[in-house]
């Protein structure tokens, strides 16, 4: 579909300073109001965001429109710039939404946040996470434009971010995959003002950006961040690139603040009323805050008439397609998870749950067309491979190379354009290079997939630094993130039964070793998991009950049998989702362990347990380099171990 591209000249100099004065000074009063905020950025980037609004395809009246273009703003702290945009565009956000910038219940928090507020893309805060996020939308926009042609798909991925972001180690990683695959739906704004917090960017920052860039097979152009024209062409150059393209642009910070103007003093604080007005003053504006001339409310306002026609434009588009194509696109919007056929396992039958999740992935993907991901370098270990369906950007398996602290923000960015399902994968230990992207997505109630294998000090010779400890009850403090942590294969699959349903990020912990099957599949058992725990053994009146997950399902299981051996009545729950546990009322916690001494054991650190438990048995340090069933005997985890604890917890009642 031709895109119209817009023609700027000098002749609309006059128009476009009056805009992105206008647009300016509404940022300052939005932070002057609130006595809080950061001015100098939304100042200086306030010239880009005029002239892209010339170049931007959005549709206020559809702004969850498949094909229009995405604006990141890496840089939270640019988010009053971002907000007053939406106002002039024609968003749901209104003049006293600006006016009550950063205030509670408001639309227009101090950064901006996914399904808060119509039009924002994503939720940004933590630097270089929106960079990650841009990768991730425009791979996402380059797989889908691969099914669907550029009919339906044609549109850009903009990104503006400054010096922070691009200091932040997540943006080179990110960089680094889109130039690998030729990302050119992707521009990148960098807004080089040169300031930080603590002054000017020389303090610590002495790269050349031009060759970081090249190096990494990007496209990088230049421009005078106020010159309009300049501006313009810049943006026009990098529409036609066939590479991602940086487009440094060097800019001012508070641009027209004055004695402001340049200063680090601009970055995070409010300029001052009196200031705010002398600085109005010289450029001749009007003195009344939050004050948008006519003529300026009407360029920006375009925006929303121009895209409902380029909305129109493209819904003919779609319905010139063939009608099983029409169908695909529309079962992609609203997947159909009943027609996943799940593999079978029978009881008494061993496999590590990351090879029976394996066999679950493949189940899904073929079923789910939407369903796609991928490991940081780790299919083979992760069991993460989608058989027969080929690599990106054809296929469904996208190769993240070692880079966990992208791989995760792209994910972000790929389910919020609002198409795919996406899965990532590394080794559980290094969740902690994930763990600011998860928390975002846990913000954002975005569904991201988390397969996180060697679970425990079962990873075995590898050691102490591949054997996670504190990594699961961080997770589990984590809100809206459903961690899942199954005994065995069939509880498995119904976690990702209750994790498909569900609105909200979740993580499947999984075993490097293998593990009896000991959960009967049934409809039941979703039922049962969906509250997260459930007896596994019962008996009348016990002494005690074990509550375990994951590997120490199983030797709960083994203790229960010897404990009941020695007359003292035990039964097992398991607990694939801790989370949901805490969830229920007490009574159900009370009818299951009912008036028996409760031990908790897990391999972890585990003190999230004592919620439920009398006692704990978990991890007091970091693991060690051995085999795996050596490790769990070693550090106490072992039948003899369970009974000796659960028969002094009796004889002290």
């Amino acid at each position: 579909m031709p895109r119209d591209l817009p023609k700027i000249t000098l002749e609309d100099t006059a128009i476009l300073q009056k805009m992105s004065h206008t647009l300016r000074f509404l940022c300052a009063d939005m932070v002057q109001e609130a006595n809080s905020g950061h001015p100098g950025a939304p100042m200086g980037l306030a010239d880009i965001a005029t002239v892209l609004s010339f170049h931007l395809h959005l549709s206020p009246k559809n702004p969850q429109w498949l094909n229009r273009d995405r604006l990141i703003f890496s840089g939270g702290h640019a988010s009053a710039l971002l907000y007053a945009l939406l106002h002039l565009w024609g968003f749901d956000v209104s003049m006293q939404d600006l006016r009550s910038f950063r205030q509670i219940h408001s639309k227009t928090p101090g950064h901006p946040e996914y399904r808060h507020t119509q039009g924002v893309e994503i939720t940004t805060g933590p630097l270089g996470q929106g960079v990650a996020n841009a990768v991730g939308m425009a791979m996402a926009s380059k797989y889908a434009q691969n099914l669907y042609g550029r009919e339906i798909f044609d549109h850009k991925v903009y990104c503006l971010c400054g010096d922070g972001d691009l200091q932040e180690g997540i943006s080179y990683e990110a960089a680094s995959l889109a130039g690998h695959h030729k990302l050119s739906n992707l521009i990148l704004i960098y807004d080089s003002n040169r300031i930080t917090i603590e002054g000017d960017t020389s303090v610590a920052m002495s790269e050349d950006i031009v060759k970081r860039f090249s190096a990494q097979g990007w496209n990088v152009l230049e421009c005078d961040g106020h010159h309009f024209v300049e501006i313009h062409d810049t943006l026009m150059q990098a529409y036609e690139s066939v590479l991602p393209t940086i487009i440094i642009a060097h800019t001012t910070i508070a641009k027209n603040a004055l004695s402001m103007e340049g200063s680090h003093k601009a970055h995070g604080a409010p300029l001052g009323e009196e200031l705010i007005l002398k600085a109005k003053e010289a450029l001749g504006l009007s003195q009344e805050k939050f004050f948008v001339p006519e003529d300026v409310a009407f360029r920006f306002g375009m925006m929303k008439e121009n895209g409902e026609l380029w909305y129109q434009q493209w819904h003919k588009n779609y319905e010139n397609l063939p009608q099983i194509t029409k169908e695909r696109f529309d079962a992609m919007q609203s997947p159909d998870f009943s027609r996943i056929v799940y593999p079978q396992f029978k009881v008494g039958e061993s496999l590590a749950t990351r090879v029976s999740n394996g066999k679950i992935l493949n189940s899904i993907s073929q079923a789910i067309e939407g369903f796609i991901g991928g490991s940081a370098d780790l299919a083979p270990s992760n069991n993460t491979q989608l058989n027969d369906e080929g690599d990106f950007p054809q296929g469904k398996n996208w190769h993240f190379g070692i880079r966990e602290h992208a791989m995760a923000a792209i994910c972000n960015g790929v389910a919020n354009f609002g198409l795919f399902l996406p899965f990532c994968a590394t080794f559980f230990v290094f969740s902690d290079y994930m763990s600011p992207s998860v928390r975002v997505a846990s913000l954002m109630k975005t569904r991201v997939y988390y397969i996180w294998t060697h679970d425990s000090i079962g990873v075995g010779e590898d050691g102490a630094t591949h054997q996670p400890i504190e990594q699961l009850s961080h997770f589990r403090a984590m809100p809206n993130l459903k961690v899942f942590r199954p005994a065995d294969a069939n509880e498995n699959i119904a976690c990702w039964q209750i994790a498909l349903e569900s609105h909200t990020p979740c993580a499947f912990v999984l075993s490097r070793q293998n593990l009896p099957v000991v959960a009967e599949y049934s409809s039941s058992l979703k039922e049962q998991i969906q509250k997260g725990g459930y007896l596994l053994k019962s008996c009348e009146n016990p002494h005690i009950t074990l509550m375990a997950s994951g590997s120490e399902v199983d030797l709960s299981l083994r203790s229960a049998y010897e404990l009941d051996k020695l007359g003292i009545k035990t039964q097992v729950i398991s607990v694939p989702c801790f989370d949901l546990l805490l969830e229920q009322p007490k009574e159900y916690i009370k009818t299951m362990c009912k008036d028996s001494q409760v031990i908790a054991i897990e391999a972890s650190r585990g003190l999230e347990w004592y919620a439920f438990a009398d006692k704990v048995i978990g991890m007091q340090g970091f693991g060690a380099s051995g085999k795996g069933d050596q490790l769990f005997e070693h550090f106490g985890f072992s039948v003899s171990r369970i009974v000796k604890e659960a028969s002094d917890q009796v004889s002290c009642e």
